[in-house]
């Protein structure tokens, strides 16, 4: 038991420091909740530190339901800073928008817990309970101002789509449990093996379907991205933010552990799935974000298009492919989160604006937040030397060294279609007419992660090694145990 407690540290702080919040938010009626949102900041780096510092950082915990290898720490690492991220973004804009109440800095904590139990699941019920607790406190944080239509609606409409999908997932961890006799992974991929290339049962293979469909939905993935674009739209501008970056990361990491982990031996069977959803992903993406005026609809359908692009490293099925969906996934989270500190700094008179007209002029208004999106808007679409060309060529190269060949062109093929829109944020700042100029100054917390975040993405190829390396060390880590 203590070694299960070792293991299982982080969560362990994330989930006491929770409680503690939620009690300490009720009991001080009075305490402001930037003091609040900053503990949870302050709780995130904590965890953040213990995940890369903690003894006995891996092995098995809780009879084989929780593990921790170099592949969760890696993709935790990622989900904290995310939601530390989107959770100092969020400062400002909730206390100008009414929506300064203490429970929202704690579901943001209670749900990066829930992200943290799945990238560390091990077993189909451990994998549904993380996921779960994740879905719920995103239920409430889409819906968090009550008073506005499109916030309420927004939280709805994930609210019953999510619950579709978890019933997609738990009927397909009924039917694989029902024709494998356990819910373990490790279990899971002993059976699998011994079959020693023989055809798995179609019961089996069956369900893997019904489970793949649902995690397709949690990273937003086409056929299943429907409730993307109105949920991104409707939900608050730091919500949708935080949507975009750590719940993303999570389920894409969690996607890869299902999948290589105990389903490794049955490639054959899910491959031609994740080629798929990953080129339906990307076409569509790239073609339905053409015709977008709202900018946060727009990065819905770019969030789209960039799962994938990651899926392209997961369809590949080798440690060089899952490495170069890692290093995507860190790049991507980097580029969305500078992206959304200048949405938020979207502000006339008071008042947010999310039109892509809004930008008209701001090359010539507020030239250094253009210069800053121009990097995010470059990165996105791939171009070099930043730091988006190289997550796009790592996941492009792992899919042709597998032989998917077709995958690859199709993916630089609709890079190229991609490319348009994002330009065109580009040529609408610098080109078009200066309208009604943007609130002046910027809130230092947005102007911190802006400057961070195109420092890092236009500096990336001068020491992209340590990133390298750690995607490198996690994917062995779920490759070879």
């Amino acid at each position: 038991m203590n070694q299960s407690l070792l293991l299982a540290l982080p969560e362990i702080v994330i989930a006491a420091s929770g409680l503690l919040l939620l009690m300490f938010g009720v009991f001080r009626r009075g305490v402001s909740t930037r003091a609040v949102s900053w503990l949870v900041v302050a709780v995130l780096i904590v965890a953040t530190i213990l995940v890369l510092t903690a003894p006995g950082q891996t092995g098995h915990a809780f009879g084989g339901l929780f593990v921790t290898d170099r592949y969760a720490v890696f993709v935790k690492v990622l989900v904290l800073l995310s939601a530390a991220v989107a959770m100092i973004m969020s400062l400002g804009y909730i206390e100008r928008e009414q929506m300064a109440q203490f429970e929202f800095p704690v579901l943001l904590l209670f749900s990066t817990l829930g992200m943290m139990l799945m990238i560390s699941a091990n077993d189909l019920i451990s994998l549904y309970v993380g996921l779960e607790l994740q879905s719920l406190a995103l239920y409430v944080i889409a819906a968090f101002r009550r008073d506005t239509i499109r916030s309420t609606e927004a939280g709805l409409k994930y609210f019953v789509l999510s619950a579709l999908s978890s019933a997609m997932l738990l009927y397909g961890s009924s039917l694989i449990y029902g024709f494998a006799g356990t819910t373990k992974f490790d279990g899971l991929a002993t059976l699998l093996a011994g079959l020693g290339g023989a055809q798995p049962s179609l019961g089996l293979i069956v369900g893997l379907v019904f489970l793949i469909a649902g995690l397709a939905f949690k990273v937003s993935a086409f056929p299943f991205h429907m409730w993307t674009p109105d949920v991104y739209e409707g939900a608050p501008t730091p919500v949708t933010a935080f949507f975009s970056m750590a719940p993303k990361v999570a389920a894409i990491g969690l996607f890869g552990r299902v999948l290589i982990g105990p389903f490794g031996s049955a490639i054959g069977d899910w491959q031609q799935i994740i080629w798929f959803i990953s080129f339906a992903s990307m076409a569509f993406g790239a073609v339905a974000a053409i015709n977008q005026r709202n900018i946060k609809r727009l990065m819905a359908y770019s969030s789209i298009a960039n799962v994938g692009y990651a899926l392209v490293g997961l369809a590949a099925g080798t440690p060089e492919g899952l490495s170069g969906m890692l290093i995507y996934m860190a790049i991507y989270v980097v580029m969305n989160a500078g992206a959304f500190a200048v949405i938020l700094a979207m502000r006339q008179q008071g008042r947010m604006v999310e039109g892509l007209s809004d930008l008209a002029g701001l090359g010539k208004t507020q030239p250094l937040v253009a210069a800053s999106f121009a990097i995010y808007m470059f990165s996105l679409a791939g171009i070099p030397p930043l730091a988006g060309f190289f997550g796009k060529f790592f996941v492009f190269r792992a899919a042709i060294n597998a032989g998917l060949y077709w995958l690859a062109v199709l993916g630089v093929l609709a890079s190229v279609v991609g490319a348009f829109y994002y330009i065109r944020i580009v040529k609408i700042m610098y080109f078009d007419e200066p309208r009604e100029g943007f609130d002046k100054p910027v809130e230092w917390e947005l102007a911190g992660v802006l400057t961070v975040s195109a420092l890092a993405l236009l500096l990336f190829f001068l020491l992209p090694l340590p990133l390298l390396a750690g995607a490198d060390t996690a994917a062995a880590a779920l490759f070879h145990g």
